[in-house]
């Protein structure tokens, strides 16, 4: 088998390999993996709890339209059908306790679960209060409810431990649920059991949800309701879809008008089919490298693939153009003349994305590893596999006067080169004036989903009274009870705040599983039976309940007296297990207890009375995270840490040049169409308004990758005239198809593809004429232009 017979094999193979393994892949939507791979314990806390704490599993949802009653009946529908499904480990909407199906479980703990158990609770007077209380529920609308529990339960911990867990200041009841301030809105809160993070299970969570819907609305006879949901998981569902929507779209228009472009020159289906071949190897390839390194593939790498249908299709282009004839000979030929300058671009476009790739951030980490498996496959496509598919009867039509007319024209508009150095000096002075506002340093500037989406979520977020997503106390501890300790010591100090408005309420994990320590003391409150019977006595000596009708109760006191401790393996699959999920964690640090912070009615939180209150709770025991203030600071910091490896990249680069050239002026006139080009692109979005965020810094090495190419071929055309308007011609024909893809995508309404398409079709452009004006100078006349080729 010769050689070309077994590049044509490995490239099958390869193929096979990738897609197989691709089919397997998974695409996911989380911004979170455009924070640190490698961050401190501080950090590592709050990027788990943005994948994967309690935070990140809430679903806030609202129901529309109809009536009240309508509405109601929908939302009692819609609470049970979540509650029965194994996606949702809870659902509430205000018709009833969230633990109605545990009470069993919370009936035989309520000693060790309600805050009222303490000594003073059953001394003869706490008796007789406690009990005073039950008698007096008794009377009142909750009477039907309260009457079978007094028996075992007189002085009420099974309606306190209910009322711990319950969220205290909810939403209004409007017919029995849950409803917004002015009552057109029925609300309902659930949790998923899957980490915000894994996309695919919270993807069949929505999608059970709007089915639910949908049934629970026909129950209710009223089409016009209308379901709305917000909440972190529904965000990076829809942020996939639309991220894969408009990759679906404008891929298909962007291979259309490259297609399109190459069958009008190229004047051959069979010529435009093999051109694609290293585009779409490179592609699949890119793809699925990242699967492999990475375990799943973010929806905004795979929407840079488009990106490649750009540059990938630049070498065939190279091929197909610059070889004077087709075949094995011809392509033997461009392989000796030109393959030396495309293998050392590519190789600088590798210096580049190395940056991407050392970033220290796993969504750059990603789109580094694709862009640089991407390219090298593309270009080993050209080299190897197309002149050995390229039939000896094939015939590209020659380009050469394209590339002359363009000559020509360069040097009777010699005058540009001036002008163009005139906007090169300009725009470095732009970016001096704005260099404070240049880049965005939210990490929000990545977020594809919309204002109204997100005001949606502070609306129901604040209507449901639910946590603020923003604000949240941690407290660590070197194992599970001592993080649980410590939150309950945190919550004593919170209750001041909640007395005083300053705070709405709290959820904290040691209200689902108090520490040992408190359910021993809890535990050790209890009498025996001989004294709780004789206290019962005394208590009761003017009530109209007997002691004799308490045996129930006496009986469960010494029950419990002997009882175990209530444990996380004990209430494993309840609804206790659910809300304590995300709230308790371990991590390599230790453990960690999360409590959610509710904010005053038409108030932000006061950050600064809550870490006074904290101020005292031992040395870095608990903190007190501004979650987005935080993850802007982290995401800053990478930002700064990008460019440092951006700048890293780019002396690779130049000592690449320096290495291979061997002379400075050389490496000068294939640098300074790049840096020209770069500087211009980011003075126009600072002119625009645009602060550029970290796909900005994607598109501008994605500048320096394509760009490095032209460049290089106008050194060659410099050193070597022979072809120069075969060349010059390519140059032509791969910067239209480069500017038409990008330019493409850069009408995404996706705002992260938007970034790389803008920047990449003007930055490629600009290049081009930099590198036409700056190589070596336009000469006065047409007939010494050093690109119109030997006479």
């Amino acid at each position: 088998m010769t050689g070309r017979r077994v590049a044509v094999v490995l490239w099958l193979a390869g193929l096979a390999l990738a897609a197989a393994q691709i089919a397997q892949t998974r695409f996911v939507a989380d911004f979170s993996s455009f924070l640190p791979r490698a961050p401190t314990a501080e950090q590592r806390l709050l990027v788990g709890q943005l994948r994967s704490g309690a935070v990140s599993r809430v679903i806030l949802i609202g129901i529309d339209g109809g009536d009240a009653a309508s509405r109601a009946k929908a939302s009692r529908a819609l609470a049970q059908s979540l509650a029965s499904s194994p996606l949702i480990s809870s659902a509430a909407n205000g018709s009833g306790g969230n633990f109605e199906r545990e009470s069993g479980l919370l009936l035989a703990n309520r000693y060790v679960l309600s805050p009222r158990v303490e000594p003073g609770r059953f001394t003869e007077e706490g008796l007789r209060v406690a009990i005073g209380e039950t008698l007096d529920l008794l009377a009142s609308a909750a009477g039907l409810a309260v009457k079978p529990l007094v028996a075992r339960d007189p002085t009420g911990e099974l309606l306190a431990t209910i009322e711990e867990m319950q969220p205290a200041g909810g939403p209004r009841l409007v017919e029995g649920v849950w409803a917004s301030p002015d009552g057109s809105r029925a609300l309902l809160l659930a949790r998923t059991r899957a980490a915000g993070s894994d996309t695919d299970a919270q993807a069949k969570a929505v999608s059970f949800i709007e089915d639910s819907f949908r049934d629970a609305a026909a129950g209710a006879g009223e089409r016009a309701m209308r379901l709305v949901m917000t909440g972190p998981g529904v965000f990076s569902v829809r942020s996939r879809a639309m991220i894969v929507h408009d990759v679906e779209r404008l891929a298909a228009v962007s291979m259309a008008i490259v297609a399109a472009l190459l069958l009008v020159v190229y004047r051959s289906a069979l010529a435009l089919g093999l051109g694609l071949l290293p585009v779409v190897s490179g592609a699949v390839a890119g793809i699925a490298a990242v699967s492999l390194g990475f375990g799943a593939v973010h929806g905004i790498t795979l929407g840079f693939g488009t990106t490649l249908i750009g540059e990938a299709v630049d070498y065939s282009i190279y091929l197909f153009v610059q070889s004077e004839r087709t075949g094995a000979a011809g392509g033997a030929r461009w392989i000796e003349g030109f393959w030396p300058t495309i293998r050392l671009g590519v190789l600088t476009s590798i210096a580049g994305f190395s940056a991407l790739v050392f970033s220290g951030l796993p969504g750059l980490a990603q789109l580094g590893v694709y862009s640089i498996a991407g390219l090298m496959i593309a270009a080993a496509v050209t080299r190897f596999v197309l002149p050995a598919l390229l039939p000896a009867s094939l015939r590209i039509r020659d380009l050469s006067p394209l590339g002359l007319r363009i000559a020509s024209a360069a040097a009777r508009l010699a005058w540009v080169r001036w002008a163009l150095a005139a906007l090169a000096l300009a725009a470095a002075l732009v970016l001096f004036v704005h260099r404070e506002t240049l880049w965005d340093p939210r990490l929000s500037s990545l977020n594809p989903i919309s204002a109204s989406d997100r005001e949606l979520d502070a609306e129901l977020r604040e209507a449901l009274g639910a946590s603020d997503a923003r604000l949240v106390v941690a407290v660590r501890g070197a194992s599970a009870d001592e993080a649980l300790e410590s939150a309950q010591q945190v919550g004593a100090r919170l209750d001041p705040l909640v007395a005083s408005g300053k705070l709405a309420g709290y959820e904290s994990p040691a209200r689902f599983l108090p520490a040992a320590a408190t359910q021993r003391a809890r535990l050790a409150s209890l009498p025996d039976s001989a004294t709780l019977r004789e206290r019962l006595s005394r208590a009761l000596a003017r009530s109209p309940l007997r002691v004799s009708k308490l045996e129930p109760f006496i009986a469960d006191v010494e029950r419990a007296r002997g009882s175990p401790l209530l444990t996380r393996e004990a209430i494993r699959g309840t609804a206790l297990e659910a809300a304590l999920d995300g709230m308790l964690f371990a991590d390599e640090d230790g453990w960690t207890a999360v409590l959610g912070l509710r904010a005053p009615a038409a108030a932000p939180i006061d950050a600064g009375a809550v870490r006074a209150a904290l101020d005292g709770t031992g040395a870095g025991k608990a903190v007190l995270l501004d979650v987005k203030r935080e993850v802007d600071r982290l995401y800053s910091g990478y930002l700064r840490q990008a460019f440092i490896a951006s700048a890293a990249g780019l002396a690779v680069i130049v000592a690449l040049l320096i290495f291979t050239l061997r002379s400075a002026r050389r490496v000068a006139r294939v640098m300074a169409p790049l840096v020209a080009s770069v500087v211009v692109v980011a003075a126009w979005h600072a002119l625009a308004g645009t602060r550029m965020s970290l796909l900005h810094l994607v598109g501008l090495l994605l500048v320096v990758a394509v760009g490095s190419n032209y460049a290089l071929f106008f050194d060659r055309m410099a050193q070597d005239r022979a072809g120069a308007p075969r060349t010059l011609a390519s140059l032509a024909l791969a910067n239209a198809t480069t500017v038409a893809s990008f330019g493409v995508l850069g009408l995404s309404s996706v705002p992260v593809l938007s970034a790389i398409g803008s920047t990449v079709a003007l930055g490629a452009f600009l290049t081009l004429l930099f590198a036409l004006q700056f190589a070596q100078g336009a000469p006065q006349h047409a007939d010494d232009h050093p690109y119109r080729g030997p006479s």
